[in-house]
């Protein structure tokens, strides 16, 4: 008889401060552990990712890491003392978190990468990541069309430490650089953060005037840089981002932000959840370790259909 089992959800740092004793182990247990739920994507691939493991009658452990390498050693940890089966992990540094999954695996627990992948191989079984150099091309080339190919423009770069902020920048340039009349006069990692890039954008405008268009490598930084520009008085500037959100997926539909590049956070989580499932009741492993998902521009054209990182048939 299948039994669904109650799913539990907690902050690690905030169980750990209250000095409440965690359960030492859990039969059926899958951990699931991202970046801060602030970025609307990473709770997406949490959300995801818990009611995939729900239906399949596990029961999941979600917890956060804020993008701290120390921090999420210490979760692949905590999984482990719990006898997890599994850990579904969006990672904290493609070099920085080869150990932590290494430590995982050497106590036999599989890890499933979404979203960020590791600078190595064979250490998880698997990792789904969205094809965010074709992504950051479609986003290029609708940026260049809005600009009408000529204009000052700023990039707001990702975390550095994430491989994804490198292939997304190298993604939008290789298309960009193509138009001689498309001039970077600021580039500027705003780490993601949509606080960091309203202040990274303010400062920018003050030495940076007369610009035209922002591509920001995801849609927080591309929130803040556009109400920085709006509290400047700038109205008209083309900002477009990267992800899906439902923050932007609004900004467009009201005529703020201009267009965004769909990636699949919560396929990708129930995906992860699916083969970790399969492996672990079966040992069977995907063809592949790297997947790529293809990503999706989004503009005013079919924003209306953008739901939670998914595009509604």
């Amino acid at each position: 008889m299948k039994v669904t089992r109650r799913l539990i959800t907690v902050g690690f740092a905030a169980v750990m401060a209250a000095g409440v004793a965690m359960p030492s182990f859990a039969a059926d247990l899958i951990a699931i552990i991202t970046p801060s739920h602030d970025n609307p994507f990473f709770k997406a691939e949490a959300v995801g990712a818990e009611a995939k493991a729900k239906e399949l009658g596990y029961e999941a452990l979600v917890l956060v890491h804020d993008d701290d390498a120390n921090k999420q050693s210490q979760l692949i940890d905590t999984a482990i003392g719990r006898g997890a089966k599994a850990i579904i992990l969006d990672n904290a540094g493609a070099d920085a978190s080869v150990a932590a999954v290494q430590k995982a695996k050497d106590a036999g627990i599989p890890s499933f990468l979404i979203d960020r992948e590791i600078n190595a191989a064979g250490v998880a079984v698997s990792q789904i990541v969205s094809n965010n150099y074709q992504g950051a091309q479609l986003g290029a080339e609708e940026f260049v069309k809005l600009m009408g190919e000529k204009g000052n423009y700023v990039e707001l770069v990702g975390k550095e430490s994430d491989t994804n902020a490198g292939i997304r920048s190298k993604g939008y340039h290789d298309v960009i650089d193509e138009y001689p009349d498309m001039k970077m006069v600021a580039q500027q990692s705003a780490n993601w953060s949509q606080t960091e890039a309203y202040s990274k954008m303010e400062t920018i405008l003050q030495a940076n005037p007369d610009i035209q268009g922002v591509i920001a490598g995801n849609d927080t930084m591309a929130m803040g840089a556009i109400a920085a520009l709006q509290a400047a008085g700038k109205k008209d500037v083309i900002v477009t981002g990267f992800d899906g959100s439902n923050d932007v997926r609004d900004s467009i539909k009201a005529g703020g932000i201009k267009a965004t590049v769909l990636q699949p956070a919560y396929a990708q989580a129930q995906l992860a959840v699916q083969q970790a499932h399969d492996f672990i009741t079966s040992g069977k492993k995907p063809a592949e370790e790297k997947q790529l998902m293809d990503c999706v521009l989004i503009n005013a054209d079919n924003a209306d259909k953008l739901e939670t990182f998914a595009l509604k048939d």
